[in-house]
């Protein structure tokens, strides 16, 4: 903020001061030419004047020569009288025949024989006067009897106007470090109290409701009532998450304890209870083990919303890997096959434990949805990833796949299983109408997202993305969405 601000301040100072010193060293320049042209035809006039008394009275051989370098020498430049015909009558400076005989056929000496006032004048690139010559007829302007050509040296001129514009250019110059030293004092005044804010800001962040308040006495009126605002939002913040964390502390604690006591005391009345009750006995056991599964789920959301985590590489296929020989017993004991396609996908951005936590969520889910003899297939894939992502180096995906071959899903009910509580009719007992919803929470946490769709087989095709670490230019791996409709290599299945 602060160098935006100084840029800001010298850039408007700029501006200001080329819309001024530019348009005043012109007028300058301007000046001092006209003054130097009108100075150099007052002079040409006076010798001309002198010169035509001087020949009126018959004394111009006496007179002229002193007049011509007197004047010569006021001015610092060159004066030269010629006659009617354009023989010199007097000259400042010694002059060779071949130029003095050819002094008629200058253009300026000419127009004033014909009885016509000339000046010559170049100038440079920045408007100062460089050379300077004027020519002025003597006499009468009808018949006159000849001319007096005045050189003025422009040099000093010229090197006065350069001065000048270098004035200009330091004083520019001192204005804009002034702007700078005060521009800068001054944004860091009123910058001072936003990087106090950002400070605080990023302290709140990761300190999980934690925070120093902010003191901002000094800055402008808005950014203290900005930072009054932050300091009300903040501690308001900290309240919240610290109540949050207390719940669910306690919950933890007051929720399981009395559920696992409550299964325990169901379970020691089963040899004292009639054969025609054992049924109703096994759906209470039933249902506190699924009441017991949704404080589970319910703590963990809390959890995961009260901690902002991080994302970190995770080693997908080694979790996936884990998490099969673990689920392996149990989907034998129901007589349904495991499967797991994990090919060389690299680590993946998580949040800590979230992998572990999806895969047990899905793998349940897959398990009470799965008849007997059906197969529930893990699948590791790299989706390729478009042209214009390739070309912007935009992070590829790594797709986790968990597919059943049970009942399914509508599109309707597709749309709505990620809703917490819901759970889609006729769905086997035991589910808590969470897992699904905190599967989301985690991969949406993680940076990736969760899909539902219907598999090939009839069942549903449940799709994890998450975030892959290597970056696109290494390729994909074996295991990889081949564009263009080819065929996919897969990994070959981990034994049971």
């Amino acid at each position: 903020m602060t160098r935006r601000l100084l840029i800001g301040y010298l850039s408007l100072a700029a501006l200001v001061l080329l819309c001024l010193e530019i348009p005043l060293g012109f007028v300058y320049s301007r000046g001092e030419r006209e003054q130097v042209v009108n100075a150099a035809k007052d002079e040409a006039e006076s010798v001309s004047a002198y010169a035509a008394l001087s020949l009126a009275a018959g004394r111009a051989e006496r007179d002229l020569p002193a007049r011509v370098a007197h004047c010569a020498r006021r001015i610092g430049g060159k004066v030269v009288v010629v006659g009617a015909s354009g023989v010199p009558l007097a000259t400042s400076h010694p002059m060779d025949p071949s130029v003095s005989g050819a002094l008629a056929d200058r253009p300026g000496i000419a127009a004033a024989l014909r009885g016509t006032s000339t000046v010559d004048v170049r100038t440079s690139t920045i408007g100062g006067v460089e050379y300077l010559s004027v020519a002025a007829p003597v006499g009468q302007e009808a018949r006159p009897a000849g001319a007096v050509w005045l050189t003025v040296p422009t040099r000093t001129v010229h090197e006065r106007v350069h001065h000048v514009w270098m004035l200009l250019g330091l004083g520019g110059l001192a204005v804009l470090t002034a702007v700078a030293v005060v521009g800068f004092a001054f944004a860091r005044w009123a910058g001072r109290p936003i990087r106090e804010l950002e400070r605080a800001t990023h302290e709140l962040a990761e300190g999980g409701g934690r925070f120093t308040p902010v003191t901002i006495t000094k800055g402008p009126p808005e950014v203290r009532s900005l930072a009054a605002a932050f300091n009300r939002t903040a501690a308001r913040l900290a309240h919240l998450l610290a109540s949050q964390r207390a719940f669910a502390g306690e919950a933890s604690h007051q929720l399981k304890t009395p559920l696992a006591a409550l299964r325990l005391r169901l379970e020691n009345l089963e040899p004292d209870v009639a054969a025609r009750a054992r049924g109703s006995l096994t759906a209470a056991v039933t249902e506190t083990d699924r009441l017991a599964r949704m404080v589970g789920h319910l703590l963990a959301m809390a959890r995961l919303e009260e901690h902002a985590v991080i994302p970190a590489p995770v080693d997908l296929g080694a979790v996936c890997a884990e998490r099969h020989r673990t689920w392996q017993p149990l989907f034998a004991r129901e007589d349904v096959s495991l499967v797991l396609f994990a090919g060389s996908v690299g680590p993946v951005l998580a949040v800590p434990g979230a992998v572990e936590q999806i895969m047990d969520n899905l793998l349940s889910n897959a398990l009470r949805a799965s008849p007997p003899g059906s197969t529930v297939t893990i699948e590791l894939r790299v989706p390729a990833p478009p042209r214009r992502a390739l070309r912007e180096g935009r992070p590829r995906w790594v797709d986790l796949h968990v597919t059943d071959e049970g009942p399914g899903m509508t599109e309707e009910q597709r749309a709505r299983a990620f809703d917490r509580f819901w759970r889609a009719p006729g769905a086997p007992k035991g589910g808590s109408g969470l897992g699904l919803a905190l599967v989301q929470r985690l991969a949406h946490a993680s940076g990736g997202e969760a899909t539902l769709h219907a598999a090939v087989t009839g069942g549903l095709d449940v799709v994890i993305r998450l975030p892959s670490v290597r970056p696109p230019a290494e390729g994909p791996g074996p295991g990889t969405d081949r564009p263009r409709g080819g065929r996919r290599r897969e990994a070959p299945a981990l034994p049971a």
